[in-house]
């Protein structure tokens, strides 16, 4: 028995070897720290819930969303849609663009639960599912996950972002502007009396250009602005309204 002694020491020593760090940085690849202003990104899946203020059923799904919002791996965005507003409360927060959009991802048809209604989560503009199903959406992220994209390579100190990969067709890349937090006094309608808050709501977006596939740099800017917006994301999609091959957080 007396041999397992060397051979205990060796493997400890190895086993530190490959996670003490040096003067060079941690030697175990994934623990390698990147420079504070370069972020690279395969990326995090982008989570989009359209939901309303005059929807009983949507306050448990804007919890759902604020909760996936602390992933890393996950871009959560909330799209108030306009169509309750004709039931008693004229939603604060909608705009007629998240409307637009989900009806767009109706026509085209999404793979889980399609069509148009609230609340609605919908992952890489490709799949939908009910937005308070949190076990059902996580599904979904885990399988968009496993799926090959492109990287979006974001230079902070430069104000520039790279996209790296592959595309049979153009692809869009976009800013978009949110608000990180809102908290909403609701008059009257199926939400009527309550306060209830939301997470990353959609403001606005710039259009930074067209991607071809292979290696294209994009100007950002140092500091990126949009109205109404404290929080900033990135998303390469196919087309306005289409799938979403990649996101990154600014």
């Amino acid at each position: 028995m007396r041999w397992r002694a060397p051979l205990l020491t060796a493997l400890l020593v190895a086993a530190l070897a490959v996670t003490m760090p040096s003067a060079r940085g941690w030697l175990w690849p994934e623990a390698r720290v990147k420079a504070p202003d370069l972020v690279i990104s395969g990326g995090p899946v982008v989570l989009e819930l359209f939901t309303s203020q005059g929807c009983s059923s949507c306050p448990p799904a804007d919890l759902v969303a604020a909760a996936l919002a602390q992933r890393e791996d996950v871009i959560v965005i909330t799209r108030p849609v306009t169509y309750w507003d004709r039931l008693g409360w004229r939603d604060t927060l909608a705009q007629p663009a998240n409307t637009e959009l989900q009806r767009a991802y109706a026509a085209r048809g999404l793979s889980g639960y399609n069509g148009v209604y609230t609340p609605q989560a919908v992952v890489n503009g490709d799949a939908g599912e009910v937005g308070s199903g949190r076990q059902d959406i996580e599904a979904m992220i885990a399988a968009a996950d496993n799926l090959p994209r492109p990287r979006l390579v974001v230079d902070r100190a430069g104000g520039t972002v790279t996209v790296r990969g592959g595309t049979a067709g153009t692809a869009q890349l976009y800013l978009i502007g949110m608000s990180a937090h809102e908290t909403v006094s609701i008059g009257s309608g199926e939400n009527g009396d309550r306060t209830l808050n939301y997470t990353n709501v959609f403001r606005s977006s710039r259009d930074l250009g067209a991607w071809r596939g292979g290696e294209q740099v994009f100007a950002l800017g140092s500091a990126p602005q949009l109205p109404g917006a404290d929080t900033f994301a990135l998303i390469l999609r196919n087309g306005e309204t289409g799938p979403i091959l990649a996101g990154a957080r600014l």
